[in-house]
C-alpha cells in the first residue's frame, strides 16, 4: 500500500519524467491526413466515468480494497485528436468518492488519487487505474499477468476496436496507433500494458511529433 506522501512523490517523479522525450526516433505519419470530423456521439473530452467498480468488473478485472504491488508496472498512453492531446483523466478505475481514497493536488494544480491506507471497507480500486492525468497507466496487481489496453478503455467507458476510438470511426476519421514508435496494425484491444510501453493513438490530423517511447527523466 502507498501512503499519500509516497504517492505524491511518486506521481511528481512520473510527471517530471513525462516532460522528457524518451524512446527512439519519432515516427513520421502519412502526409496530408485531413482533420477528423466531430462525431455526433463519443467526441472528446472523455471524462472519468462515475461507476468505476462496475466498469472494472466489465473489463474482467477484480476490484480490490487497496493497491497490491506484487506486480507493479507502468505503461504510458497518449491520445491525439486533430493534433491536440486528449487528457487521460485521473481516477479511472478508482472510486474517488470513497473516504479511504486519498486526494492530493499536484504542483500543476491537477488532482491525484490513491495511497489507500487503511484499506477501503469495500472494493474501491481496480488493479488497472490512473492516479493522475500524466497518461501513466498503473497496473498494481496480485498476479503478474499484464492487463490490456482494451480493458483500460472499458474502464474509461470509451469505445476501442479496430475501427473506432470513442465516436471517431474509420473511414470518416483516420486512426493510427503506434507502440514504442512502431505503427501497430492489429486489434488495439490486445495491446499488453507491459512496463515502460508507450502507446500513441492518433485520430485525424497528427501532431508535429508522435511520442515513441516511455517518458524518461
Amino acid at each position: 500500500m502507498l501512503r499519500l506522501s509516497t504517492l505524491v512523490l511518486a506521481l511528481a517523479t512520473i510527471a517530471f519524467a513525462a516532460a522528457g522525450c524518451g524512446g527512439t526516433k519519432a515516427p513520421t505519419p502519412p502526409a496530408n491526413i485531413p482533420a477528423a470530423p466531430t462525431p455526433a456521439e463519443g467526441a472528446v473530452p472523455w471524462p472519468a466515468p462515475p461507476n468505476p467498480m462496475a466498469l472494472t468488473v466489465k473489463a474482467g478485472l477484480v476490484p480490490e480494497t487497496h493497491e497490491y504491488l506484487t506486480y507493479h508496472v507502468h505503461a504510458h498512453l497518449d491520445v491525439f485528436v486533430n493534433e491536440q492531446p486528449v487528457v487521460v483523466p485521473a481516477g479511472i478505475g478508482i472510486d474517488i468518492t470513497d473516504s479511504a481514497v486519498h486526494h492530493a493536488k499536484l504542483a500543476d494544480g491537477s488532482d491525484a488519487y490513491g495511497g489507500i491506507e487503511p484499506p477501503c471497507d469495500r472494493p474501491c480500486i481496480s488493479p488497472l487505474h490512473t492516479h493522475d492525468t500524466s497518461g501513466v497507466l498503473h497496473t498494481e496487481s496480485k498476479t503478474s499477468t499484464p492487463n490490456r489496453l482494451g480493458q483500460f478503455f472499458t474502464e474509461w467507458n470509451v469505445q476501442l476496436d479496430p475501427n473506432c476510438v470513442g465516436g471517431y470511426c474509420k473511414p470518416n476519421a483516420s486512426i493510427l496507433i503506434y507502440v514504442d514508435g512502431q505503427k501497430y496494425t492489429g486489434n488495439p484491444d490486445d495491446i499488453d500494458l507491459t512496463d515502460k510501453k508507450e502507446i500513441a493513438i492518433v485520430i485525424g490530423t497528427p501532431p508535429a511529433k508522435i511520442p515513441s517511447g516511455f517518458p524518461s527523466q
